[in-house]
């Protein structure tokens, strides 16, 4: 072989190894649900190049919760992201998991009521119909913790299930006196100029939306690449926060949620009152960055839906909950 010859090679080697060594991660996230504008934060950060920036190339595919969990923990799947309570149950039934991003600092689920009837707190619900869209929904739990520490129980209200579909209009019909549902349909109703009165969930059960998780395999085999997701995750969502609600919007209708975009005022007005304002941030986040994992939160959680039999046995938190400031330390 002449000189000239080996230096070409030698030169498309180190060329080679350069592309490798630059090579994305190809990662799959599996999403709770289906693609909505709600995921926007995550759309943004793909399109926006937050996650090229830590050299992932994300794939999002969808699905229920617990099926999300358990591809987490088959491997089938490298990233999730639930709801908070789907997690506690997974970690109660000794599934390895591992949430890495408390995204949603809170729960959005609240009872609702037309601010005609005068129902302003869980007391007021005595001798009321009230609706949940399903007797093992998370919702169905808020309203019992509710009850209780209104010193009410179930006996002391008219229940009623109601769909998905059907519950806000059942509300809107004077169907029923109120609905425990989630708080974004409040604006839904404000829209359609009815006054509604809100309580959260959130302020007497603890809980959490949509989270980050990981297998406790990738964990501790990868905490790099875990790492890496979070910083995106975390740039994404630090986007919108701030100032680019409707940029976010905008980027989801064009390419991954375009029959949502007659919906682009209510969803703004609800993106910036809700999530904005107290879902993605806290007073926590605000110390330690955005997914901080409040443990002693998470563990109220956890023994609020073992006492209620949702689980048998409430999992320690820092057994399946870790703050992402300390993912590879």
């Amino acid at each position: 072989m002449n000189v000239m010859l080996k230096t070409g090679v030698a030169t498309l080697a180190l060329v080679a190894s350069g592309v490798a060594a630059l090579a994305a991660d190809k990662v799959v996230m599996q999403i709770d649900g289906a693609a909505v504008p709600f995921y926007s934060p995550l759309y943004a950060g793909v399109e926006n190049g937050f996650f090229a920036d830590q050299d992932i190339e994300v794939e999002f595919i969808y699905a229920g919760a617990s099926d999300i969990l358990t591809n987490i923990a088959a491997g089938n799947v490298d990233f999730g992201f639930p709801n908070g309570d789907a997690v506690v149950a997974a970690a109660a039934n000794g599934l390895p998991v591992k949430v890495v991003h408390t995204t949603y600092q809170r729960g959005i689920g609240a009872l609702l009521a037309k601010a005609e009837t005068g129902i302003e707190t869980y007391a007021d619900l005595k001798g009321k119909t009230v609706a949940v869209t399903s007797l093992g929904s998370p919702n169905y739990l808020q309203l019992q913790v509710g009850l209780q520490d209104a010193g009410l129980s179930l006996d002391d209200i008219k229940l009623e299930v109601v769909s998905t579909g059907a519950i806000v209009q059942a509300l809107q019909s004077d169907q029923v006196d109120a609905i425990v549902f989630s708080e974004l349909r409040k604006y839904n109703l404000e829209g359609a100029g009815v006054d509604v009165t809100m309580i959260l969930s959130n302020d007497f059960l603890p809980s959490f939306g949509n989270v980050v998780v990981t297998s406790s395999r990738l964990l501790e085999e990868n905490p790099d690449l875990v790492k890496r997701f979070t910083n995106a995750v975390t740039a994404s969502y630090e986007w919108v926060i701030d100032g680019h609600v409707d940029d976010a919007l905008e980027i989801s209708f064009e390419k991954y949620t375009p029959t949502w975009a007659d919906q682009k005022e209510l969803l703004s007005t609800a993106f910036k009152n809700s999530f904005v304002a107290s879902v993605w941030q806290s007073d926590l986040t605000r110390e330690k960055g955005l997914g901080a994992a409040d443990l002693d939160a998470w563990q109220a959680n956890a023994d609020i839906l073992a006492k209620y039999e949702v689980v048998d046995e409430a999992p320690k938190a820092a057994d399946f909950v870790v703050d992402p400031s300390s993912i590879g330390e």
